[in-house]
């Protein structure tokens, strides 16, 4: 969600460092967010914007529209009536985000905070890069972004990326991605077993 704003503010010529700007032009953009784990999409209105979100303009710009206090307001509001919704719907759901356990669901049944060695994540969002068909993708620069982004994040006023106290580390350096869910999923059982 945080990076379909971000698209909105670029594709509309927001400047991205200006967060009164930011929050001015916020309040028009409607962010909608498919839950189906099968299918999942993300629109700013009409507008697929699921490839575009994954531009180095949209990572490069995310961190400062992400700290804009009204952002995180209009997004968490969003979010919790996302899962509002599927709760209500007699769906489970599973969300992830830098502040998902420590702001917009502090009472979530399972709280998992995922972490990796940088240069692993870096790997990995660089294959991702070349399956969307990027050119030019650079590992080293991914990961100097990554660990930019992440300073940015854990340092900002509202809703910092942090780890919930509460949370189980899941370090996802070593594991497949079969691994991850397999690991995640053995956790929720977890939760449904006496």
């Amino acid at each position: 969600m945080y990076r379909a704003m971000t698209w909105a503010m670029l594709d509309r010529g927001v400047d991205v460092d200006d967060a009164a700007a930011v929050e001015a032009a916020a309040d028009a953009v409607q962010i909608v967010s498919g839950t189906d784990p099968l299918s999942p999409t993300i629109h700013v209105g009409s507008v697929d914007v699921a490839g575009p979100i994954r531009s180095d303009e949209v990572t490069a710009a995310v961190s400062a529209v992400s700290a804009v206090p009204a952002v995180r307001k209009t997004l968490v509001a969003l979010q919790r009536d996302e899962v509002a919704r599927a709760v209500q719907a007699g769906n489970g759901i599973v969300v992830e985000g830098r502040d998902i356990t420590t702001v917009v669901l502090p009472d979530a049944d399972l709280k998992v905070f995922i972490t990796a060695d940088p240069a692993v994540r870096a790997a990995r969002r660089a294959r991702q890069d070349v399956e969307l068909g990027k050119d030019g993708v650079d590992v080293e620069r991914t990961e100097n972004a990554l660990r930019e982004r992440d300073a940015k994040d854990s340092s900002r006023q509202a809703s910092p990326l942090a780890q919930a106290d509460d949370a189980v580390v899941l370090d996802t350096t070593d594991l497949t991605l079969e691994q991850v869910i397999d690991r995640m999923a053995a956790m929720i059982a977890d939760l449904d077993s006496p």
